[in-house]
């Protein structure tokens, strides 16, 4: 009875070990990328040491505002119009994962990008916006975007929360996406890394990797919300680095051009999604820098500051 007894003892004892070694190689592999649940903030792999030129630059009160000549492709044709990124930090509310309005011992500083569009199909306009929260102490994926899309036919929203999965909430007027609720294993998202570029591009994945494209290019092109295999280069010159997407099952390609030193601005981009002439020419989405800017946009909201959309170069 005894031995019996040592026996069992013996190999719960095994048992155990088993587990407590199984669980902790999936925990080390899951610290290995930087997709950690929020709620992960004790991994220390998963700290970043933060320059003073990043703090002096990205903690100044100030916002980086940079407006691009657009030309971007539609319905098989190049349509010029304008693009904005408004780059700044924020103290944002990990819960709830909004914008935070009073100091509290729970926020998360993050690195907000609001990116827009706007051009003009035919009689009638487009205007689009992205909106991506990285944080920026943490190596974990961007904690929420969010994406609009508003033309004369109608509207689409579409929204990812970073929770346990990716939680994602979406809204079209199109037959087929309708309503939708999704729920993804964490993996890279476009969207993302444009705010990683100006964080760190060290940071940027590169080889074959699993990709969720940009909601803009889901929702304009009414492809499944999912991950696609993508191949990703990282190629850095003198004054100019170069970043490129590539995803042969959707015959799209991304490439973003930033400066190869701090603070990493982003001088301009292009884009290719399989559509061509009857040339057989593939037609190419590009944005080029018109102008920069450093300020706090949000107090110039009165008549008298409409002048700096014209030093912006905005109509």
């Amino acid at each position: 009875m005894i031995k019996t007894s040592k026996y069992i003892l013996s190999k719960a004892v095994i048992l155990m070990c088993i587990a407590f070694f199984t669980h902790s190689c999936k925990d080390a592999e899951h610290n290995l990328i930087p997709n950690s649940n929020t709620e992960d903030t004790d991994t220390i792999a998963n700290n970043r040491q933060l320059p003073e030129q990043f703090k002096n630059y990205w903690y100044d009160g100030k916002a980086e505002l940079t407006s691009y000549k657009l030309m971007q492709e539609r319905y098989g044709e190049i349509r010029q119009g304008m693009a904005v990124t408004i780059f700044v930090t924020e103290d944002f509310l990990p819960k709830e994962q909004v914008k935070a309005n009073s100091p509290s011992g729970k926020l998360v500083s993050v690195l907000k990008l609001n990116k827009t569009k706007k051009f003009t199909t035919g009689i009638y306009p487009y205007s689009i916006m992205t909106s991506t929260f990285n944080p920026i102490l943490k190596k974990q994926h961007v904690l929420k975007i969010s994406n609009s899309v508003q033309e004369w036919c109608g509207q689409v929203y579409m929204q990812l929360n970073n929770r346990n999965d990716f939680n994602i909430i979406s809204h079209s007027y199109f037959e087929g996406e309708a309503d939708q609720q999704i729920t993804l294993e964490k993996t890279w998202l476009e969207d993302e890394l444009w705010n990683l570029i100006r964080i760190n591009p060290n940071e940027l994945p590169t080889g074959d990797i699993n990709l969720i494209p940009s909601f803009e290019y889901l929702r304009l092109r009414h492809k499944d919300v999912k991950a696609y295999k993508a191949n990703a280069k990282l190629k850095k010159g003198d004054s100019l680095t170069k970043y490129d997407l590539v995803y042969p099952e959707l015959e799209r390609e991304l490439i973003v051009y930033f400066n190869s030193s701090f603070p990493f601005e982003i001088e301009k981009w292009e884009e290719t999604n399989g559509t061509q002439t009857n040339d057989s020419i593939r037609l190419k989405t590009t944005a080029h820098k018109i102008k920069r800017l450093r300020t706090d946009y949000w107090n110039m909201n009165r008549n008298e500051d409409t002048g700096l959309r014209d030093t912006l170069g905005l109509k």
